[in-house]
């Protein structure tokens, strides 16, 4: 049936055991309630209701109907509940996926600035390096920092470059040789960052010059915060995200080792699931994320973000 006034009328007098209450409770005339689930008998061709002079009571096909429509209904209902929240821009509920380092150091002061422009907004916050499945995990969006995807069915909106230099603790140099370009790397002194157990493979550019290196495989870790405190224990060098290591290079626990050599930046981008237009609150956190990390983060933007 497509429509579910006839199976609300029935289960809320199923639910009162009376026409009375029912149609008190639903604003109808008892003749009304009445004509209805007599309709809706006769719809499913069985009798649903004992009525007596004291009380109804429900046949046992009345409480197999019951049975089954009463959590449909309340799953219909929910569903469109969500759905009215997700078509407003500043209330409902958002699932977020970010980046580990990233988000300890970001998302705290944007969550609440966010809170205060939109306090009826409803925060899912999951933190993970790992390239999840939007789809299968139900988020709205996630935060990465990555090459632009391969998996055409994702929209991945572009933010901003993620600036990359090598980084080392200052008194690394004062035993071993300081390398006074990329190709002089020491592989063996070089930290990988990856999950694959191999090492990582480094591109450099600088005023048109390009260099590509091959890290070591001694210490791959999948955690930039764990390398950046390897790098400032004089352990050896990473290449990382300037985000990452601007306030160990504040301190002087880390020192870029050739700063005018920039590694390949990364991009941080948003991916959607394959929405035909982005929802409301979507659009709205997507739009604050970008404004916050330009204002008040102080990443650098050049040009407009893109999408894909």
């Amino acid at each position: 049936m497509r429509d579910l006034k006839p199976v609300r009328v029935f289960l809320e007098v199923s639910a009162r055991k009376s026409f009375a209450q029912a149609a008190r409770n639903l604003g109808m005339t008892p003749a009304s309630v009445t004509r209805i689930v007599a309709r809706l008998e006769q719809d499913l061709g069985q009798q649903l209701l004992v009525r007596t002079s004291r009380q109804v009571a429900l046949t046992a096909a009345g409480a197999r109907v019951a049975a089954r429509y009463r959590p449909i209904v309340a799953e219909f209902d929910r569903a469109s509940s969500e759905l009215d929240r997700a078509m407003q821009p500043d209330r409902g509920r958002l699932s977020i996926s970010v980046p580990m380092s990233f988000g300890q150091r970001t998302m705290p002061g944007l969550i609440s600035a966010f809170r205060l422009a939109c306090p009826h907004v409803r925060l899912q916050v999951n933190l993970a390096d790992r390239l999840i499945d939007i789809l299968d995990e139900g988020v709205d969006l996630a935060i990465r920092i990555s090459a632009p995807p391969t998996d055409k069915s994702t929209i991945w909106r572009r933010i901003c470059a993620i600036p990359r230099h090598v980084v080392a603790a200052p008194d690394l140099f004062d035993r071993e040789p300081r390398p006074g370009e990329p190709g002089a790397l020491d592989p063996r002194l070089c930290m990988s960052y990856g999950a694959a157990g191999k090492a990582e493979r480094w591109h450099f550019a600088r005023d048109g010059e390009t260099r590509s290196v091959t890290a070591g495989s001694e210490i791959i870790c999948n955690n930039g915060d764990v390398l950046l405190a390897l790098a400032g224990s004089g352990v050896g060098m990473t290449l990382l995200p300037d985000f990452l290591t601007a306030r160990a290079e504040r301190s002087g626990a880390v020192e870029k080792v050739f700063p005018d050599w920039e590694g390949e930046p990364l991009s941080l981008g948003i991916f959607y699931p394959p929405y035909d237009t982005l929802p409301p609150l979507v659009a709205t956190f997507t739009d604050f994320f970008e404004a916050y990390l330009r204002d008040e983060a102080g990443f650098e933007f050049q040009g407009p973000p893109q999408a894909s």
